[in-house]
């Protein structure tokens, strides 16, 4: 199996506090041309990836919504033309309240094209605090996209953010509250953190306190814990049976092949000389130069060999933000190296306190989940 991620790149407008490869779309949206390329990019990768099964399909951006469903369902068809789905496949298509201008008849859209999961970019449902974050929309309408969601599709996430300008505790729990209210199968709850190279780290803004956060953090985490949701991921909450596949497939260090402008790749295979590899690409950034680069036969920018000392980090830091934690079965199988040889640095982390390691299962404890760096430090070389 392998997971695909498909990146479309445009938004209305750029948040500030936006440090994804996003740009503000100027003039007509070339949705023909993009899309085209696309399906080439993939036509090219296809003797990467012989005899895969494609788990799950997630586009993301940008705000892939901008996109028409009826493009939408010819990319779904062009992939489908290419590649065997898997029967269960997960097809996820993120949306902004902003970018749905006619709202249930587009989300129905979506659904009849093959969209079978989505996902809802509110981040608050509080009209100062969406101000504050330079968003499009505002409560009425993140109120009404949210109904519409759950209304046509049967597995929705929503994206909520906590430590916004100004926010107090108490705004934060009704934000989750709010959401639970429309019964999705799925919540992502993140922190506001000040990335560089956005205007919110060039000016930033008055946030909460790093003590109120973790308040925050550990209220919505009780709280949803209450409503039945399982917290599997460090900012990822689920209803039992839908927990995000392709997310997922990323924190078990599982294979993907990323399409678009900036898109990621990482592809585990043999050598020519037999030799077990992890490879990870790039696309390029900008979506023109991505459009070049398709058009001139080598959409990929960079390719690059993992090292074998370098895959043992590379596979905790995706697999220790779960609270299932790993196998020594998983391990070896993603990187190819011996479980035996970890071990060392595993007993130093259970001393510590910030591993469980029962039987054959290795997981972070909660005080590991709340300082991750802190313990992947541990495995620096």
């Amino acid at each position: 199996m392998i997971a695909l991620y498909i990146h479309l790149p445009w938004c209305v407008r750029k948040c500030p506090y936006c440090d994804f490869n996003s740009y503000a779309l100027k003039g007509v949206l070339p949705e023909d041309d993009y899309l085209k390329a696309l399906l080439a990019d993939l036509d090219m990768s296809l003797p990467q990836i012989p005899g895969r099964t494609i788990s799950s399909v997630f586009m993301g951006g940008g705000t892939p919504s901008l996109f028409s469903a009826g493009e939408i369902g010819n990319l779904l068809t062009g992939i489908r033309a290419r590649l065997p789905l898997a029967d269960d496949i997960e097809i996820t298509l993120e949306a902004n309240p902003g970018a749905l201008d006619s709202g249930a008849e587009k989300l129905a859209a979506f659904r009849a094209a093959g969209v079978n999961r989505l996902s809802l970019g509110i981040q608050s449902f509080n009209d100062e605090r969406l101000a504050a974050l330079g968003r499009i929309h505002g409560r009425a309408a993140a109120l009404e996209a949210a109904g519409e969601a759950v209304r046509h599709f049967g597995r929705v996430n929503l994206d909520l953010m906590y430590g916004l300008p100004g926010e107090t505790l108490a705004e934060a729990v009704e934000d989750v509250e709010t959401a639970l209210e429309f019964s999705p199968t799925h919540l992502s709850c993140y922190a506001l953190t000040l990335e560089a190279h956005t205007r919110f780290a060039a000016n930033p803004p008055p946030l909460p306190d790093a003590d109120c956060c973790a308040d925050m953090n550990d209220a919505i985490a009780a709280r949803l814990a209450a409503a039945g949701f399982a917290h599997y991921e460090t900012s990822a909450f689920a209803r039992p049976g839908y927990s995000c596949q392709h997310n997922l497939n990323y924190w078990r260090f599982g294979d993907y092949l990323g399409l678009g402008a900036g898109a990621h790749s990482k592809i585990s295979r043999f050598s020519e000389t037999g030799e077990w590899q992890v490879v990870r690409e790039t696309r390029p950034r900008h979506p023109g130069a991505y459009l070049r680069a398709v058009a001139a036969g080598n959409p990929a920018r960079s390719t690059r060999v993992i090292p074998a000392k370098e895959l043992p980090l590379e596979f905790l830091m995706n697999a220790l933000r779960l609270e299932e934690g790993f196998t020594s079965t998983l391990y070896e199988r993603r990187t190819g190296l011996s479980f035996a040889a970890l071990l060392p640095r595993l007993q130093n982390a259970v001393r510590a306190g910030l591993l469980d390691a029962q039987m054959d299962c290795v997981a972070p404890t909660p005080l590991g989940r709340n300082f991750l760096n802190r313990l992947l430090r541990d495995f620096l070389d």
